[in-house]
């Protein structure tokens, strides 16, 4: 107890001039604005600000330090919050400690600086990160292929990759879009940017941005991917050598056989999937459960979190922190993945049980992490091409994008080892 007691004294010191902390309750009942309570405590990290995430509190609260221009921008952007005296910031601490509460107080040292990977005139709707992001008031920068290829990524802590094909196979919508003009136009620009780039094909060009993604994580780097970036990203790095792709897509036939020559151990999340070889289905391998779902109606569709002890095991508790452990589902060309396809190094931290379904799973690989979670936009159940914009301000208390801002904002905190 002398020592709990001696940790949060040790915090209330180092904030001496401040006779009150600002709290940001993240619960389902108080918190007008759970996205952009978010971009509140981002900021105040910018501003050289102190922090904590108070995982399991209130639905995961934050507590700031206390000062007027924090408050006035809590004011502006609708975020409930409390002025609460040191003395009370002190007993939320002692029950965060106690060994009996699954809570922890984790510090939040600096705001991390943020990439988004995505072509230059993809439009915002087309990406779920960019659009809360810029909702929550987050800055980032958004970089491409060539950027990556520059060795850009050595600036930045976090990357997101969302809808893109790594494959080479521009996204598999020859199918059914290779007459239209944007599928035309999308393949020109893509073949232009490859040759530019110094090389011969879209696929050779992916797989060398591919690899320095793996090496930015393998550095220290944060990954977070979402629908088809997770799937194709995995596949590009086993099919390392192979061609997997047809000659519609590359201007020659694949590998005879590639499916025996493909390497699992280069992945990150997946193992023993299958490729789909035919170039008018709109899939890539047996990762994605997409089409093995049918069954799941949408008045149904909701996904578990996982809870873990947030002593023990912080980083998934952090990961998972939401004001519901229930998550509404929602689709995308990966829609969510097979659990026989998910290697047992990795944690699946939201799932459906019924159908082995994983939804959002974390792993490590080197001295850096990667998230992976599926779908295309937490709330536009079935995002297709042409639907209009989804509007956050009619969303600002998705669980679904609360998971997002939960991987923008782990970066920040300090680093603690994980005791499993």
């Amino acid at each position: 107890m002398f020592k709990q007691l001696f940790i949060v004294f040790v915090f209330l010191c180092t904030s001496t001039i401040y006779a009150s902390f600002i709290l940001i309750p993240m619960d389902a009942i108080t918190q007008t604005n759970h996205l952009k309570a978010y971009g509140i405590t981002f900021w105040s990290l910018e501003k050289g600000n102190t922090a904590q995430w108070l995982l399991n509190y209130e639905g995961g609260s934050f507590l700031l330090e206390d000062n007027e221009a924090t408050r006035n921008e809590c004011k502006i952007r609708g975020v409930t919050f409390r002025v609460i005296s040191d003395t009370q910031a002190a007993h939320i601490l002692e029950e965060i400690s106690s060994p009996s509460k699954n809570m922890e107080a984790v510090v939040l040292e600096k705001a991390p600086k943020i990439a988004v990977y995505s072509p230059k005139d993809k439009l915002p709707w087309d990406d779920a990160v960019t659009m809360v992001l810029t909702y929550a008031e987050i800055p980032f920068d958004v970089v491409y292929d060539e950027e990556v290829l520059n060795d850009k990524l050595l600036l930045y802590e976090w990357l997101h990759l969302h809808h893109e094909d790594f494959t080479g196979q521009f996204g598999k919508f020859y199918g059914s879009y290779r007459a239209a003009p944007w599928y035309l136009e999308q393949k020109k620009a893509a073949e232009e940017l490859a040759t530019k780039l110094g090389f011969s094909k879209v696929s050779e060009e992916k797989l060398a941005v591919s690899k320095k993604i793996r090496d930015f994580v393998y550095g220290g780097g944060f990954m977070f991917a979402m629908c088809s970036a997770t799937d194709s990203f995995d596949i590009a790095l086993a099919a390392d050598g192979v061609d997997i792709c047809e000659t519609m897509f590359d201007g020659d036939p694949s590998e005879v056989d590639y499916q025996n020559k493909i390497d699992y151990n280069k992945t990150f999340a997946f193992k023993d999937f299958t490729l789909v070889r035919s170039p008018v289905e709109y899939e890539f391998s047996s990762i994605d459960m997409t089409r093995k779902r049918r069954s799941i109606q949408r008045t149904s569709d909701y996904f578990s979190l996982k809870e873990y002890s947030a002593k023990w095991d912080p980083i998934p508790t952090m990961l998972c922190q939401n004001h519901t452990q229930l998550v509404k589902g929602f689709m995308g060309q990966t829609t969510s993945f097979d659990r026989d396809a998910v290697k047992s190094s990795v944690l699946v931290m939201g799932e459906i049980k019924s159908n082995r379904e994983a939804r959002y799973i974390h792993g490590v690989k080197g001295k850096g992490m990667f998230t992976f979670y599926g779908g295309h936009d937490p709330e536009d159940y079935q995002h297709r091409v042409g639907d209009p914009k989804t509007e956050l301000d009619l969303h600002p208390n998705s669980p679904g994008y609360r998971l997002i801002l939960n991987n923008v904002l782990f970066p920040a905190a300090k680093k603690k080892k994980q005791k499993t």
